[in-house]
């Protein structure tokens, strides 16, 4: 049996992220990772991420972000507006003194700035190709069940973390328990090109059916996310090139000019996960293994860094039993306002901005007015729009020179 401070199940986003993270601490940290050596996982592919300030903040402060090879897309302004409603949500970052409220940046690239960044670690052990079995508690610490290409291995943790996505086997295996709800759409995530190169202002066009959101990518194209129902999703999915465009045009409209082509579409579902408790004895769930939300609003990702850095902080204080029952309360009760606030705002805006009964078109009017007359509702939006929301992990705060 080989005995680790920490195991991370999941190689991803948040995972790769809460590695790096813990580096300078000297723990001894392995992760299990599904993906073999040479490949990236599969989340890493052409979508596109929308990282909040308080992120790209996190990522430079990580060493991540200088591996980025690609261009980034500031995100100098908001535009949001729903079909059929008066009123419509217009931000922008120079009225906060900022450059942008954040970057878009494609995941493929991402993945490849964090498995460089993950080379670079002196306490990191990388079980691969490798799938969590089950775990069970011993004493002060948990066993943990791999199995790989040489068959099956025992770990041992003082803390299980499952970072392993919406489906988390770690999450069953912990005893937590999860509340799910499929909102009845399909979202398709394509790379397209306008007539018109992007000019740093992100849009979300809002209609019954659900969002389409652009995001201004750093390569001349936008990143394009549509919503559709369930039951008309296959055949969206079979329109060739030129009768996706046209969908698009007719769903978005004509602000950000006539769109002239696309780039292979992704198909995902939109659902709702969450978990009814983050933690359990020698275990925690972070990421969309915590919570899986809508992506209205574009937080997903950025919850779950603040999640992982948040446990970082958490084990800092308590090195080198880093699941303790203290640190586990800790990161459970630091974590509370930031997770309910944002669950709210993702699932209330989803639900929200899809109903199409015309008694709340005059609601969602006089929302829009409000929010684009008064400063301190947009302030609170922008604040919680750039990640600076509830307990915010000092790496977020500001770049460190």
């Amino acid at each position: 049996m080989r005995r680790h401070d920490i195991v991370i199940v999941g190689g991803g986003l948040v995972g790769a992220s809460l590695a790096i993270a813990l580096d300078g601490l000297g723990l001894d940290v392995a992760m299990v990772e599904a993906a073999p050596t040479g490949a990236l996982p599969a989340v890493f592919d052409q979508r596109n991420l929308s990282f909040a300030e308080a992120t790209c903040n996190a990522l430079a402060n990580l060493g991540v972000w200088r591996l980025l090879r690609a261009p980034t897309g500031p995100i100098r302004r908001i535009h949001v507006s729903r079909r059929g409603d008066f009123g419509r949500i217009e931000l922008d970052a120079r009225d906060y003194d900022r450059e942008a409220f954040g970057q878009v940046v494609v995941a493929s690239d991402f993945g490849e700035a964090l498995e460089s960044r993950l080379g670079e670690l002196r306490h990191l052990t990388r079980y691969r190709p490798a799938r969590f079995v089950e775990s069970v508690v011993d004493g002060d610490e948990r066993v943990v069940r791999i199995a790989g290409g040489e068959g099956e291995h025992l770990l041992s943790t003082r803390l299980l973390v499952g970072a392993d996505g919406t489906q988390s086997v770690v999450r069953t295996s912990l005893g937590i328990a999860a509340e799910r709800h499929d909102y009845g759409k399909a979202l398709f995530v394509a790379r397209m090109r306008c007539d018109r190169a992007p000019d740093g202002t992100a849009y979300e066009r809002l209609t019954d059916d659900g969002p389409t959101a652009l995001l201004p990518r750093g390569d001349r194209h936008y990143g394009v996310v549509h919503a559709v129902s369930t039951d008309e999703a296959d055949a969206v999915a079979a329109l060739d090139d030129e009768a996706w465009c046209a969908r698009i045009q007719d769903a978005f409209g004509w602000r950000a000019g006539r769109f002239l082509s696309a780039g292979p579409r992704s198909r995902y579902p939109a659902q709702r996960v969450l978990a009814k408790q983050l933690t359990a004895r020698r275990g925690v769930v972070i990421g969309n293994a915590a919570q899986t939300i809508h992506p209205i609003g574009a937080q997903g990702f950025n919850l779950g860094l603040r999640d992982a850095l948040t446990l970082v902080e958490c084990i800092t204080a308590s090195v080198p039993d880093a699941g303790a029952d203290d640190v586990l309360q800790r990161y459970a009760q630091r974590r509370a306002e930031d997770r309910s606030r944002t669950i709210a705002f993702s699932d209330g805006l989803a639900r929200l901005t899809v109903n199409p009964s015309p008694l709340l078109r005059p609601l969602r009017t006089l929302g829009m007015g409000t929010i684009a007359q008064v400063d301190a509702v947009q302030s609170m939006l922008v604040g919680g729009a750039m990640g600076y929301r509830g307990d915010v992990p000092a790496l977020c705060r500001e770049v460190v020179r």
